[in-house]
């Protein structure tokens, strides 16, 4: 299943591995575990730490990749191939004894966690959000043993996808009960897992020294601006929700200048280990609650959810942006239950299924040309009364013979019957009549909103809640300069935010050094 350099790249990981290790493996006659029984011989070829033996499992075909002759384990039920591929490969290299790159501070936090876990992982091949949860999820499994994981891919069990109405993935059940939906870090899972964690996390954060430059949002522009903060020899902090920002949920990136092709996960982690690289003091699963302008002395204060409080001499605002929802009725009761915003990530979960795609700009006309592939049939909606797509994208969709393409809809409320999605009513802005469409899935693709809310009372905003800026990036505070989607810069691109968020940090020095 290996392709000549893949084997080559493999081989050489697999030299690091300083514990013999077994895959042991749950097959029948079935193609898939032909594949699988295929796919775990040619791994075992590439090094003699490695040997593959035969033992049931209740899913099959699934394997586990098991120290010899002890209890840590992780398990896989499936082939993981795709996005998990990365996923497989860390899991043989931390089962057989290569270290992580996790803080020693965290790898004490799980080694201390108390109770037993046992969690069920549910992902597609497909999902670019779920190798960071499953990853995560593996670690900690082999840290403290009485932790478990098990990482199902739906497209191979349709069986269990359907008895526990799965319409979302990454879906996580710890001890059989549904813990979590879409991506989660590790420090997210162990402060969920651990009560104090918060806490903890909370009186390390006050304990730190006043930052130079503290830059709050780790995507592009924030990475960026780190970097560039950084490089300036000064003392530089990013705090971030979740390290990568929007660039997580984008699948194809075939504009960043001089990479052809990269995938948003890929972009993303290039982006944190080259801030990793300048010492950045990276503060990830931490979200901004309350900017308090500079006091008497010049320094501004950034309060947390968890109730710390960050100092800085100068702030970089890059909070991005998020997904727009509907706003109507049933959106939110029914979100992950068939109302979903990611196409590539849920897509194989509607296989067969009617589903709408909400907006016709290029995000929903991409959308749905890419799951006119794997639904039985798809109703485009469109508040306008014309496609906004790139033309090129809008020929390919009217060429598609299971699309409608509904103008001027008003999508007015989310129907179900409780447990999923069945159906949404729209308004014709035509003749106000109200209509109803049957469906199993809604793909909300309908714009960006900054994340600025927390800044309301604070920085100038436009009425779009976009941070104002002027041409050196600086808002209408003394010290606080601000890049990104969630600032009033024209385009929101990534190679816009990248250089938005140099401006920023260059003009975050001269304010520095000017005072």
């Amino acid at each position: 299943m290996l392709d000549e350099a893949i084997t080559q790249q493999l081989s050489g990981h697999l030299e690091r591995i300083t514990r013999p290790i077994a895959l042991v493996a749950s097959l029948d006659a079935n193609t898939s575990s032909v594949e699988l029984r295929g796919l775990l011989n040619e791994i075992a070829a590439l090094s003699s730490l490695i040997s593959v033996v035969e033992e049931h499992d209740a899913r099959t075909p699934s394997f586990a990749i098991r120290r010899v002759g002890t209890d840590v384990e992780v398990r896989f039920a499936g082939i993981p191939m795709g996005h998990e591929f990365t996923s497989l490969v860390l899991a043989l290299l931390w089962v057989g004894g290569h270290p992580s790159t996790l803080d020693p501070e965290v790898i004490e936090q799980i080694q201390n966690l108390q109770g037993d876990f046992h969690f069920e992982t549910y992902m597609s091949l497909s999902c670019q959000n779920c190798p960071d949860v499953v990853q995560a999820l593996n670690l900690l499994s082999i840290l403290n043993p009485r932790i478990t994981n098990v990482a199902i891919d739906g497209g191979l069990f349709p069986d269990e996808i359907a008895q526990r109405e799965i319409l979302a993935v990454p879906t996580v059940y710890l001890n059989g009960e549904v813990f979590g939906q879409g991506r989660m870090t590790i420090e997210q899972i162990i402060e969920k897992l651990d009560v104090n964690a918060g806490a903890k996390a909370a009186q390390l954060l006050n304990a730190k020294e006043t930052f130079d430059v503290l830059v709050i949002g780790g995507g592009p522009a924030g990475t960026a601006a780190a970097v560039y903060a950084a490089r300036k020899g000064i003392h530089t902090g990013i705090v971030s929700e979740r390290f990568g920002g929007q660039v997580l949920d984008t699948m194809a990136i075939e504009n960043f200048i001089s990479i052809s092709h990269t995938e948003g996960p890929q972009l993303a982690n290039s982006l944190e280990a080259h801030v990793k690289e300048y010492g950045v003091d990276i503060m990830n699963s931490q979200k901004a609650a309350k900017l308090i302008p500079a006091n008497d002395q010049g320094i501004i204060t950034v309060e947390l959810e968890n109730g710390a409080a960050l100092k800085a001499k100068s702030v970089i605002l890059t909070t991005g942006a998020r997904w727009r929802t509907m706003s109507v009725p049933g959106e939110e009761e029914y979100r992950n239950k068939g109302v979903t915003f990611c196409p590539h990530c849920d897509g194989p979960l509607f296989k067969g299924k009617r589903i709408a795609v909400i907006g016709g700009g290029n995000s929903g006309i991409e959308a749905a040309i890419d799951l006119a592939g794997l639904a039985s049939h798809v109703t485009v909606l469109e508040f306008d009364n014309k496609l906004r797509a790139d033309e090129v994208l809008i020929r390919k969709l009217h060429s598609l013979t299971n699309v409608d393409v509904v103008l001027e809809a008003l999508t007015t409320e989310v129907i179900g019957d409780g447990s999923k999605v069945t159906g949404l009513h729209y308004q014709s802005r035509v003749d106000s009549v109200v209509h109803e469409v049957a469906l199993d899935g809604i793909f909300v693709q309908i714009g960006l909103l900054p994340n600025t809310e927390w800044l309301k009372d604070t920085v100038e905003l436009s009425t779009r809640g976009e941070v104002v800026i002027d041409a050196a990036g600086a808002t209408n505070l003394s010290g606080v300069f601000a890049a990104g989607d969630g600032t009033t810069v024209p385009y929101k691109q990534i190679v816009i935010a990248l250089g938005a968020g140099a401006t920023a940090a260059l003009s975050s020095f001269d304010y520095l050094i000017r005072h």
